[in-house]
């Protein structure tokens, strides 16, 4: 290997603590037990194989999957549906809400990732990135809050949308960000024929969608030309690119050998390893995603 070359060292955890917006209070028995702001939740966790600290969870609402392998499922509400209620990480403000997929519009494990990529463009001056596979907008916002430009690209309107409302919600509508709605790997592709650079980019592609002219995105397939897309949009003075990955059969380090290969020749430092989120009753750490990041 020339010395030139990435280097990836021991597999790495970064860890999302509790705090104000959100908490992992308990987790056991295939479930976990958290609140978002003012309510609590139970959601499925196959992952969480020990037993619970408590056995009396009481919980706002609790999604129970579909006996089926679709993942689908539904939300029981103990006093009335929850429509949506306020917020926030740091500085950004956004709506929390149940969504159809167990999810509640945010990913609190990301906590650790947002604050590692503003230590990163922190000293750049007027640093741009790019947000693919979007959603709900609080990693741009989160950048933007450390002071880069942001593209945001996301296939799905409704998200771009949700997004839109939180960057009012947090006072950010004057800021420079771009909103996408767009097939992530075809806007990828355009980027590199126009000549396009970031200093930052952070992915979160999911196992299958569609973009919105009907693509087809396959992770396991589309990925690799997605990260060999990327990579031509950094250059000697980018500082990150950061991929996580969720809800798949797929190694970390796998991740972590396709980064490898496709920064070879940019120096830096490649790393993998879990997203995790600490569990306030015993400090458990559930483990969450995989993740692949290069830095400079």
């Amino acid at each position: 290997m020339k010395d030139s070359a990435v280097k990836i060292p021991a597999f790495q955890t970064m860890v999302s603590h509790p705090r104000d917006d959100y908490t992992l209070i308990d987790s056991g028995n295939g479930r976990k037990y958290e609140r978002y702001g003012r309510y609590h939740f139970i959601r499925p966790e196959p992952q969480a194989m020990w037993e619970p600290a408590s056995d009396i969870w009481q919980a706002d609402a609790e999604f129970i999957p579909a006996a089926d392998a679709d993942g689908g499922g539904r939300w029981h509400y103990t006093g009335g549906i929850l429509e949506g209620w306020p917020l926030h990480w740091n500085d950004v403000h956004f709506t929390a809400e149940c969504t159809p997929f167990r999810h509640l519009g945010f990913f609190p494990d990301m906590d650790p990732v947002w604050r590692w990529m503003g230590n990163k463009v922190e000293a750049v001056h007027s640093p741009e990135c790019m947000n693919l596979f979007g959603y709900t907008g609080v990693g741009s916002l989160a950048l933007s809050s450390f002071g880069a430009k942001v593209v945001h690209v996301d296939a799905s309107k409704k998200s771009v949308a949700k997004a839109r409302e939180n960057a009012s919600l947090s006072n950010m509508t004057d800021r420079p960000i771009r909103w996408i709605i767009d097939d992530a790997a075809k806007f990828t592709a355009r980027e590199v024929r126009r000549g396009r650079r970031y200093d930052g980019i952070l992915l979160d592609p999911p196992k299958y969608g569609r973009g919105p002219d009907g693509e087809i995105w396959r992770l396991e397939e589309d990925l690799p030309e997605l990260i060999t897309n990327c990579r031509k949009l950094l250059d000697e003075n980018s500082k990150f690119l950061f991929l996580t990955v969720y809800a798949v059969r797929m190694s970390a380090i796998a991740i972590g050998n396709l980064l490898q290969e496709a920064f070879a020749d940019m120096g830096g430092t490649v790393e993998f390893g879990e997203l995790a989120v600490q569990e306030e009753a015993r400090g458990h750490l559930l483990p969450t995603a995989i993740f692949a990041r290069w830095s400079r």
